[in-house]
């Protein structure tokens, strides 16, 4: 069996999952189309998901499972997949604990002021009347109450927030207070001080928030989108931060990637920005590359128990 990994593996990785299935050639090539050659014999695909085209599937004549080391597969070609019924599993899950910690660091950064104190450490500037805020007691909103956003609640609710999710069915999950039904978004958003959205790219969240969700915020709330960029139009968000319909938006993604550097949200001092690192950790590929293993063990002996497979017709 041949299997491909098309983005680039820690030497110790490398050498582990080698040791781990000697059975099996491995092939380490990036960029993918360096191994255009032997694709037709590869049966895996290792990937990040942004690589794989129409054009690579039917070069890749043998391919019957991608594994995609990240959560986002919104860029794969699904009706292909579909149609030559290849199996699709992700690493979802992976991201929890990163995530989680970006988002309570974000919000302790924007109520402690850590980042005003930064400048006026670097002005030398002794103030000590800055408008400190806590995390307890305030209600903090989480869209879409997966594992990231059941993480971010169970730290959450260590700083005493009060914490209501909002998923596809209302159905309760842990560490949360209160579940709502997507349908109810408008109703529950006025009660948030802090909104965190964690959703993937799919047909039903590509720009589910509209100026109308905005609006309905409190005018002091603090919105994250820390999941995908087409969740909301750039100049929505614009409008909103403007006008004043809220108060700070921390956004760890975008409409466009990277960020244009003459977009106004460089420029406006209630905007925080990172270049999509929410979820980057140094133990992140050991962590994919175990759910990678444990699938790898199905595929070659009874092909059942997979984690995270991907349903793909939905997309997710």
């Amino acid at each position: 069996m041949d299997i491909m990994f098309t983005h680039s593996c820690p030497q110790n990785l490398k050498e582990e999952i080698q040791r781990d299935f000697p059975h099996i050639t491995f092939h380490f090539v990036k960029p993918i189309s360096d191994g255009w050659d032997i694709l037709p014999k590869i049966e895996v695909l290792v990937t990040y998901g942004e690589d794989i085209t129409k054009e690579i599937i039917h070069q890749a004549s043998s391919l019957q499972w991608i594994m995609v080391m990240s959560a986002g597969v919104e860029k794969l070609p699904f009706d292909l997949i579909a149609e030559k019924k290849i199996l699709v599993t992700n690493a979802r899950g992976i991201h929890a604990i990163p995530m989680a910690e970006y988002t309570l660091g974000m919000m302790l950064n924007y109520v402690k002021q850590f980042t005003v104190m930064h400048h006026q450490q670097q002005e030398q500037t002794w103030n000590r009347r800055l408008p400190f805020g806590e995390l307890a007691d305030q209600t903090l909103l989480v869209i879409g109450t997966g594992a990231i956003g059941q993480e971010i609640a169970r730290l959450a609710k260590a700083f005493r927030m009060n914490v209501l999710g909002v998923n596809r069915s209302g159905q309760a999950v842990p560490h949360v207070d209160e579940c709502y039904p997507i349908d109810y978004l408008l109703h529950v958003l006025p009660t948030a001080d802090f909104i965190v959205s964690v959703l993937p790219s799919t047909n039903e969240t590509k720009y589910l928030l509209k100026r109308e969700h905005f609006q309905a915020m409190k005018s002091s709330a603090c919105f994250m989108n820390i999941g995908r960029g087409d969740l909301i139009a750039s100049h929505v968000l614009y409008e909103a931060l403007t006008t004043g319909e809220i108060a700070h938006a921390v956004l760890d993604v975008f409409e466009e990637e990277p960020l244009l550097e003459d977009h106004p949200f460089w420029r406006m001092e209630n905007v925080t920005i990172t270049p999509h690192i929410s979820s980057i950790s140094q133990r992140y590929l050991p962590r994919a590359f175990e759910i990678f293993k444990h699938n790898l063990h199905s595929y070659t002996n009874n092909r059942e128990n997979y984690l995270n497979v991907i349903d793909v017709m939905r997309g997710y």
